[in-house]
């Protein structure tokens, strides 16, 4: 399971700003199958933080680092929403700065490398610190936000009209493979421990000693981490060495304040000129309210299942490795379909199918319908962000790919705080997890409702507009 969030456009629309007439295209060389690769090989480095976070580190901190009070549930679902909420408004400025700097690729290491190190570093630090671990999880989750704009701006740069859906597609199909035999490996750690040298449980008179089998699990769950961390930062190393931008800088090279101060402009800019990108504008209103609820099922489903089911580390490892690798079909899937029904139409099904869900999920009642539940989200699940992606990659302007890929991570960040923070906060009032994860229906019909409106055929005419200035 993995969380969300990415042809070359046709068209070369650009927004009147200050920086913009500086521009001029980089020569055209054909994209090389190796850069595909290793953009998509971004998807299975950090899959590895998406699908151990939601495991291994949920359970470690709600279990052992902060068990009391539901501490850890407040502080892993309090802690999704801060984080998303701060990348929700850093991510369009990057987006910008990277564009006008042609600097997508350093921006990527700038977020990616101290994420993964945060990440690997909660390993070490002992549970009698609970609250520098939080921090390194905080930091982690930030860098891994915000490296999601910059590594979707990519995709406009290695793929035309013609093979957004297949390449977005194969990106989440390479992701849930590289997070799969990430959780593989999480999952021997915890079964073969003792053989790597790890603490194990001992039995008193027959009986475990919980000092020993407590300490047994935090090192499990610590390797676990390190794992988590590495995978990511390691995976990512050709992604960042390979890829480069595609484009020349707007302009020449400024001081970082001054290019801060110039993408502050450009957004401003940007934003003035929405009404010429009606259609885009609209389905990232729509993006930003579905996708609420995408994020809050992924990282909350491992909480709910606890609490319904008193679900193990072990058996959620199992649980969401087999939906790693249904999703993978599942995203190609929705990808050939996209293609035969049309982009809107295969979200409308992905939409609905998650209403459905929410529905099975409050009347959950065993581990054999949880498995089936996670097999029928594992099939829309890539397909609603692969399929997304590619709607906004037909209707967004060319030559801003990073900035409004920044939007777009905006969009898939603004209000992903609400849904975990919401699912949390019911939890901890009503002490019910069933109605807690019914109320993440609201997002799915609300941006329902709103994808009504969104024409991408008129939204793809539209980007193909020069905004007049001002």
């Amino acid at each position: 399971m993995r969380r969300p969030d990415r042809t070359l456009f046709a068209g070369t629309a650009v927004i009147s700003s200050p920086s913009a007439a500086a521009f001029q295209p980089a020569p055209a060389r054909p994209v090389q199958k190796r850069e595909i690769f290793a953009w998509c090989l971004y998807d299975w480095a950090n899959s590895a933080y998406s699908t151990l976070s939601i495991t291994i580190l949920v359970i470690y901190l709600t279990k052992f680092v902060l068990p009391d009070d539901d501490m850890g549930t407040i502080a892993y679902g309090y802690g999704i929403g801060l984080t998303t909420l701060v990348a929700a408004i850093l991510s369009p400025i990057l987006g910008a700065i990277a564009d006008a700097r042609a600097s997508k690729r350093t921006w990527l290491a700038m977020t990616t490398l101290p994420g993964a190190a945060a990440a690997a570093a909660m390993c070490f630090v002992p549970t009698q610190y609970p609250w520098i671990i939080v921090t390194l999880f905080l930091l982690a989750n930030l860098g891994y936000e915000l490296a999601w704009g910059m590594y979707n701006g990519f995709l406009p740069e290695i793929a035309d009209e013609k093979s957004m859906n297949r390449v977005s597609a194969w990106g989440f199909a390479l992701g849930y493979v590289g997070g799969g035999l990430a959780l593989v490996v999480a999952l021997l750690v915890i079964i073969y421990g003792e053989h790597l040298g790890l603490p194990t449980a001992v039995e008193v008179n027959g009986v475990v000693d919980p000092v020993s089998d407590r300490a047994a699990n935090i090192a499990r769950l610590q390797v676990g981490l390190l794992i988590m961390g590495l995978w990511w930062g390691l995976f990512s190393l050709p992604t960042i060495l390979i890829l480069k931008d595609r484009v020349q800088p707007r302009a020449a090279k400024q001081p970082l304040v001054v290019a801060i101060r110039q993408a502050f402009g450009e957004v401003g800019n940007t934003l003035r000129n929405v009404r010429v990108y009606r259609t885009l504008f609209i389905f990232l209103v729509a993006y930003l309210v579905y996708n609420d609820g995408v994020v809050t099922i992924i990282t909350q489903a491992p909480v709910f299942a606890q609490k319904v089911l008193d679900i193990g580390a072990e058996q959620l490892i199992y649980v969401v490795l087999m939906i790693q690798f249904v999703s993978m079909p599942g995203a190609i899937l929705m990808g050939w379909l996209a293609g035969r029904v049309g982009e809107k139409r295969a979200l409308w099904f992905c939409l609905g199918t998650y209403v459905v869900w929410l529905f099975a999920a409050f009347f959950l009642q065993t581990m054999n319908q949880f498995w089936v539940m996670g097999a029928v989200l594992a099939l829309v699940m890539g397909g609603i962000q692969s399929v997304s992606r590619a709607i906004m990659g037909l209707m967004t302007p060319a030559n801003r790919s990073g900035e409004f890929f920044g939007f777009f991570n905006l969009s898939s960040k603004a209000t992903s705080f609400g849904g975990p923070i919401l699912f949390s906060s019911i939890l901890k009032w009503s002490d019910s997890p069933r109605w807690a994860i019914l109320s993440v229906l609201v997002f799915f019909i609300a941006g329902g409702f709103l994808l009504l409106r969104v024409n991408v055929k008129q939204g793809q005419i539209e980007a193909a507009q020069v905004p007049s200035a001002g």
